[in-house]
């Protein structure tokens, strides 16, 4: 652990909390929905997601069993809102199938499962990438992971902080979870701040003025950084 990392990434993370507060993201009432609303949410807005979501349980089809029994083309127009929604579909049905096979639908029993060869099965799901994958982990199944996606990199990229071995999606989690201590709770509120300030202050043309890290991103700002 480099102690100067791990300074910076405990402070974002304290000025995040001290900003937005506890975010008790994901929403789901059951690990499947988290299974679920991370495939749905896929290259979308959750808000899409989330309509999707409502209308599996309008149908009462949010379980594996549903999900199964469900033809491709209806669950397709189901999950309409979520956008993609044939090859969600595809998706959804690959999950269920493999569901089947590694616990028989249970999916509670893959906690049991060590984490690095969990994770390793997941990614060779059709359709399931590192960022879906690891939200799966983490949010539904309680896994020591740190989430990365677009709004981390960038967040991460106008802090300075860039990887210096490379900018893969292992890349930014390695930044994180070799400089955080090993807590679950904190990778999850972290990965969701990070969320939030994306959405309210550090977008694509960022809001300094009302955003809580600006004075280290306006350094690199004005460094040339994106």
């Amino acid at each position: 652990m480099e102690q100067q990392l791990s300074k910076r990434l405990t402070a974002i993370y304290e000025a995040l909390l001290a900003r937005y507060g506890p975010q008790a993201w994901w929403p789901g009432e059951t690990v499947f929905e988290v299974v679920a609303g991370a495939i749905l949410t896929q290259s979308t807005a959750w808000e899409n997601a989330s309509k999707a979501i409502n209308n599996l349980k309008r149908r009462n089809c949010l379980s594996v069993w549903a999900i199964r029994s469900l033809p491709q083309e209806e669950l397709a127009e189901i999950i309409r809102p979520s956008g993609y929604f044939n090859s969600k579909a595809k998706k959804l049905k690959a999950m269920v199938e493999w569901l089947d096979d590694m616990c028989g639908g249970n999916i509670e029993q893959l906690a049991r499962i060590d984490t690095l060869s969990l994770r390793s099965k997941l990614l060779s799901v059709y359709g399931i990438g590192p960022e879906t994958t690891d939200s799966i982990l983490l949010y539904g199944l309680g896994k020591s992971v740190f989430v990365i996606d677009a709004y981390t990199r960038r967040i991460i990229d106008r802090q300075g902080l860039t990887p210096a071995g490379g900018t893969g999606y292992d890349d930014y989690q390695k930044l994180f979870m070799y400089n955080l201590e090993d807590d679950t709770v904190m990778y999850g509120e972290f990965h969701a701040l990070l969320v939030k300030l994306a959405k309210d202050a550090c977008r694509k043309t960022p809001l300094c003025s009302v955003c809580c890290l600006s004075n280290e991103c306006l350094k690199n700002i004005e460094r040339g950084a994106p």
